[in-house]
């Protein structure tokens, strides 16, 4: 696959993966619809794009989940179409389970879940209507496996992979793709804007995060697999091979990482 003449919107552009996402991808040849609660950043991204005339921004929250028809529908009148829609927008939670207010869970689910598939649905007409679409969902390997204090957000993840499974299943006579992106410890700000029990942000940045992988390292791994059309890519440092562990023994992932220093 390549992103030659291809329409690319990214959620969550404004700041992080979503950040580095656009201004690689702006070097690409494509054009870009960029995406977040927040327009200001949005356009100072779309200025240190390569080609900043071939990007257009469009403000969206993804807690507004059922009103994602009409977004949609602005995306593909920019550019007359839209090829690639990478759900790259959300949140993250730091809290112990029995600390965790039913709000911060709830929470998560509308943002990480329902404003995701939302989103997806309401393009999804759209991608059928021209037998072509790939959906890119930056999920996580919590996703895939879990960890202390993220219950609210290894729930969410998980949901998404049982949600776009499905979809890749139903579409692909239609020739839609999906590919779910699950990074391990990127250094961004998600943990500093990561909610804790009461809903609040933890503001302060977690060690693992912070000696994750950097985030234009990590994009271009993750431009590599979207090229690739995967099913699944994980990337990240030696916490990816969690996954493949689960695989072999839940009990024996559930031991390594009860054993970590991850908070």
């Amino acid at each position: 696959m390549t992103f030659n003449n291809k329409v690319v919107w990214i959620t969550g552009a404004s700041s992080g993966i979503g950040k580095a996402l656009a201004i690689e991808l702006s070097k690409q040849n494509c054009k870009l619809i960029l995406s977040s609660r927040r327009k200001t950043e949005l356009l100072e991204v779309k200025n240190q794009c390569s080609s900043p005339e071939q990007v257009k921004v469009l403000t969206l929250d993804l807690a507004d989940y059922l009103n994602m028809k009409p977004i949609a529908e602005s995306a593909i009148a920019l550019f007359g179409k839209v090829d690639i829609l990478i759900n790259n927008g959300g949140i993250s939670q730091r809290s112990p389970i029995i600390e965790t207010s039913i709000e911060v869970d709830k929470k998560l689910m509308e943002i990480d879940y329902l404003g995701t598939i939302a989103l997806s649905k309401a393009i999804l007409p759209h991608f059928v209507a021209h037998s072509s679409g790939h959906y890119v969902v930056v999920s996580s390997l919590m996703g895939k496996f879990s960890s202390h204090y993220r219950s609210a957000y290894c729930g969410a993840k998980h949901a998404l992979h049982g949600f776009f499974d499905a979809l890749r299943l139903e579409h692909d006579k239609d020739n839609i793709k999906v590919t779910m992106i699950c990074p391990g410890f990127v250094n961004t700000n998600v943990a500093r804007n990561a909610l804790t029990a009461d809903g609040s942000k933890q503001v302060h940045q977690d060690e693992m995060t912070e000696n994750g992988l950097e985030v234009n390292a990590f994009v271009k791994k993750m431009i590599k697999a979207i090229r690739k059309e995967k099913f699944e890519a994980y990337i990240g440092k030696f916490e990816k091979f969690g996954v493949f562990v689960k695989r072999l023994s839940p009990r024996l992932i559930h031991n390594l990482v009860m054993r970590s220093k991850v908070r």
